[in-house]
């Protein structure tokens, strides 16, 4: 035993063995973290979803429900007309990404001001998302800013809408705040893949005689397929799970409530901590599958691409012979 005592002590001392107790190290404090702050939380919440129960109920007096609280979730208007209106923030977010995509392809070439562009339409998602409810709020007031440039144009007060009271088209507002903020983002994440592309491609595009319609659809949009999937699946994600504008600026009045508002409202506000879990589990399995549709919708558009890369390396190597 003190022979293996020593032993374990000098290996402890030596140069392996301290190059292995960091690794264990860094390996198991993360992990511990992750597991403590994530998932023990999680698993904590979709136990709640099983019972009928307050913050303060003790643990002997919640009422288990079994799976009352997800038929509630799909049966309660509330939270089945928050959990449609994430319809157009998705259509919002599908617009973002079609302007920041068309925006990112002029941009990733020589454009006079460029830079100051690419500047000015990234600065709005390094605001915070609080500050741009309020500075939107003070935008869409009736007679405020957008009511006065409207104004200037020729409009009329009179027959221009209560931009957040009007139910058919507060919500539309409240998207197209959402796109102001983020599509910098996506148009910068674009750019960086759109310049790693190879320009000797381009050349012997122009040389064949293709459009620049044609490079984009046959060189561009392939070649960054991978970011494209990314931003499509952060933007879907991002407006299923839209928050901040609709809290902010209307607090989820008039039909603005989106999933997230309501479910705030019905934890924190009803104390009905039950359903608040079994709709924010609701949640993660609808993002659960639309990040698998997506995933296979790229997949099956970008087939082509695909097989013409693999065609390409094939043609590459056989050169290389």
């Amino acid at each position: 035993m003190e022979r293996q005592a020593k032993g374990l002590g000098a290996w402890i001392k030596s140069r392996k063995g301290q190059q292995a107790i960091i690794i264990v190290a860094f390996m198991f404090i993360p992990l511990l973290l992750l597991f403590v702050f994530t998932y023990l939380p999680f698993g904590q919440m979709v136990e709640f979803s099983f019972y009928k129960m307050k913050y303060s109920t003790p643990v002997e007096k919640r009422v288990f429900v079994g799976l009352k609280n997800y038929i509630d979730v799909f049966q309660r208007k509330d939270c089945f007309a928050a959990l449609k209106l994430s319809g157009y923030y998705v259509v919002g977010s599908l617009v973002q990404l079609v302007l920041s995509l068309y925006l990112a392809t002029i941009l990733s070439f020589k454009t006079k001001g460029g830079n100051i562009f690419k500047g000015f339409m990234f600065f709005p998602y390094l605001i915070s998302g609080i500050a741009i409810g309020f500075i939107f709020k003070f935008f869409y007031t009736r007679g405020f800013v957008f009511d006065t440039v409207l104004q200037w144009c020729g409009f009329e007060l009179e027959n221009l809408p209560y931009w957040l009271k009007d139910q058919r088209i507060n919500n539309i507002s409240l998207v197209a705040t959402s796109v102001w903020r983020y599509f910098g983002q996506n148009m910068v994440l674009f750019i960086g893949a759109i310049m790693s592309v190879d320009k000797e491609m381009y050349e012997a595009a122009d040389l064949d005689g293709a459009t620049k319609l044609q490079q984009f659809f046959y060189i561009i949009l392939p070649s960054i397929k991978t970011i494209v999937t990314l931003n499509i699946i952060m933007s879907v994600t991002g407006a299923l799970s839209a928050f901040e504008p609709p809290y902010v600026i209307t607090g989820g009045a008039n039909g603005t409530g989106t999933y997230f508002v309501i479910m705030n409202e019905i934890a924190h506000v009803t104390q009905k901590v039950g359903l608040a879990s079994a709709m924010a589990v609701v949640l993660l399995l609808i993002i659960f599958a639309a990040t698998i549709a997506q995933k296979l919708l790229m997949k099956y558009l970008f087939r082509n691409a695909e097989d013409d890369s693999v065609g390409q390396k094939k043609r590459r190597v056989r050169g290389g012979r």
